[in-house]
């Protein structure tokens, strides 16, 4: 009882194993990407402290008050 094997093989793309392991790294790349754009174009611009322009003075003070301690000096506990 010999069986005979086909002689033709199928093209790559034909088995569904393939795709599953392209689609991972592909899946891996393709999130990378998305990411790195949306860091790009949604980047906070730097608040810098010797900023001469008004529109940034409010900025800068908020930002040294939320780490400045109270006045009385011992910090809250939680």
């Amino acid at each position: 009882m010999s069986q005979r094997l086909s002689s033709r093989a199928s093209p790559w793309w034909a088995y569904p194993m393939v795709w599953l392991v392209i689609a991972g790294p592909l899946l891996v790349v393709v999130a990378g990407v998305i990411t790195a754009v949306i860091a790009i174009r949604g980047a906070d611009p730097v608040v810098s402290t010797e900023s001469s322009q008004a529109r940034d003075r409010p900025a800068v003070q908020g930002r040294n008050h939320a780490v400045t301690p109270p006045a009385g000096g011992a910090m809250p506990s939680r």
